[in-house]
């Protein structure tokens, strides 16, 4: 705002955060850990998925509320109302209208222009809308649920999954068109061009307009002279845009494989699966194919932290001293412990905070299904780690299509699938049935959710035991994508999963080239890749 104070969304845990210039950081409004549709004054008030912020002239900030499809306003005073739409979660739409009986879907960023103008970008309905101060609620582009990437003046414009935009000075609206990999240019008139990237097609290339390449872009912002900046969200950089439509990338480098330290875009990687942060920031990185642990501090500096770079082995030992094999899940417990599925060795390690390398579970180069202790257990490709909120580890045992556990001293048994018994079967523990599990992830619940790569499904463990279909179909084997409510969604192979603080479900759906997104409401959708096409 315009006294420096910075404004957050804080989606996961369903608050606005203000810091003051001093670093001081007070939660404006709503109430942690607390999501649902309530006006009110600061804790009083209820969001879900709150998921971008901009500020009026009148210090007002307004808020995309995602997941209650609709805009709220919060005064300076920490007074939230709603601007526009109903917050009422099942009524998501693309009705245009003012205040109320106006709808949104999946509403994501804001931008307001020098008249008091809010642009918003509906993501789910793949439009454009504008909203006035009086609250009056248009579609300035692209038509209510027909994705597509062609130019055009207002309802010919099409987009797909529009998600950053940016005002400049002249009232120009540029949009993040993440579907699409581009960036667009709207006019005040409504008049929508591409002004970087060609559609449909991803990549990492500079250049000047249709030239430059992107993958799917999820933020930008405009500076007073007019240059975007842009967050390539799958290429892991920062890219800048001039008026002219130039195209350069100013922070990361995509592409570039190696086990080189250092610091930004001179660090190289070697075919990098797993990740996991620490409680000061700090990114672990299972490197795979380098056979060792990266450490990237918040500042980009990286270093190995264990494993000894491009050898092979399954030595314990300290940092450079200890040797891995094709590491690719890495997780972290409450002391700042790491584990590691240590897959082509079928061992799970743990290395300490001090980079002290110890093998839990598992004898390297010993596969089979054995439960027991130590040593004496078996693995075939463990390939997923996670830990629950006892600090016991759970492990994906691809090759074994369990799921396992072991405890902090080591022991380890099955908690779901039979050994020795491949198939599709929910039920309590041994009686369900797994087909090369691949990917593990908590939510806050304690609900474990499993991709069930072979089976072409998402699973979900309760905390009790019991596993269900959460999303896709074992049997359908026809059709291989489709986006829908889970229980019509379908997926292929499915490798990766996380969760986020709202409770959303996140799915590495490796056989359609694609990332997809699962909601608290059970609906999924492609957030990032086109289907069937990769690049």
């Amino acid at each position: 705002d315009a006294s420096g104070n910075v404004y957050v969304a804080d989606s996961g845990n369903y608050t606005v955060r203000k810091i003051t210039p001093g670093g001081v950081v007070s939660t404006l409004a709503g109430s942690a850990g607390l999501r649902g549709f309530a006006d009110g004054t600061g804790a009083a008030a209820r969001f879900y998925i709150p998921y971008a912020v901009t500020i009026d002239a009148q210090g007002n900030i307004l808020v995309s509320d995602s997941a209650n499809n609709t805009i709220r306003r919060i005064t300076p005073a920490g007074v939230v109302t709603t601007f526009a739409s109903t917050g009422i979660l099942a009524n998501k739409g693309s009705d245009d209208g003012t205040g109320t009986s106006a709808n949104f879907n999946g509403p994501r960023s804001v931008a307001i222009d020098s008249s008091g103008n809010m642009y918003l970008a509906d993501t789910y309905n793949s439009t454009i809308r504008k909203i006035t101060s009086a609250g009056v609620v248009t579609t300035v582009a692209g038509s209510p649920g027909e994705a597509g990437s062609a130019d055009g003046t207002g309802a010919a414009a099409r987009f797909s999954l529009p998600s950053g935009l940016g005002v400049d000075s002249s009232g120009n609206v540029y949009v993040a068109d993440t579907g699409n990999h581009v960036i667009r240019k709207m006019t005040p008139a409504g008049v929508v061009t591409t002004l970087a990237g060609s559609a449909g097609v991803s990549g990492s290339a500079d250049g000047t307009g249709s030239a430059a390449r992107f993958n799917s872009p999820l933020a930008l912002t405009v500076d007073g002279s007019g240059n975007l900046y842009v967050a390539d969200t799958y290429n892991q950089t920062i890219r800048k845009i001039t008026s002219a439509g130039v195209v350069t990338t100013i922070a990361g480098t995509v592409g570039t494989t190696g086990t080189t330290d250092g610091t930004g875009a001179a660090a190289h990687f070697a075919y990098p699966q797993g990740l996991v942060l620490d409680g000061s920031g700090n990114l672990f990185v299972a490197d795979t194919n380098g056979n060792t642990i990266r450490k990237i501090t918040p500042a980009g500096v990286v270093t190995t932290f264990a494993g000894l770079a491009g050898v092979t082995g399954a030595v314990d030992g300290t940092g450079t001293a200890a040797e891995f094999h094709s590491p690719v899940g890495i997780a972290i417990d409450s002391s700042g412990n790491l584990y590691v599925a240590d897959t082509i060795n079928a061992t799970i390690r743990k290395i300490t905070s001090a980079a002290v390398v110890t093998t839990l579970a598992g004898n390297a180069g010993q596969t089979g299904t054995a439960d027991g202790v130590g040593a004496y257990a078996r693995f075939t490709s463990p390939t997923s780690v996670a830990v629950d909120s006892s600090g016991n580890l759970i492990v994906a045992d691809l090759g074994n299509n369990l799921v396992r556990k072991v405890t902090a001293s080591g022991t380890v048994s099955t908690l779901a699938g039979s050994l020795g018994n491949q198939g599709y079967a929910n039920g309590a523990a041994g009686a369900a049935r797994f087909n090369s599990p691949a990917g593990l992830a908590f939510d806050r619940l304690g609900n474990l959710f499993v991709a069930d790569s072979g089976n072409n499904c998402i699973r979900k463990i309760s905390p009790d035991g019991v596993v269900t279909n959460f999303g896709g179909s074992a049997v359908d084997v026809g059709t291989q994508f489709r986006d829908g409510y889970t229980n019509i969604a379908r997926f292929s192979v499915p490798v990766g999963v996380a969760v986020d603080g709202s409770g959303n479900v996140f799915v590495g759906d490796s056989g359609n080239g694609v990332i997809r997104q699962i909601s608290p409401g059970g609906v999924v959708s492609t957030l990032a890749g086109v289907a069937g096409t990769r690049g």
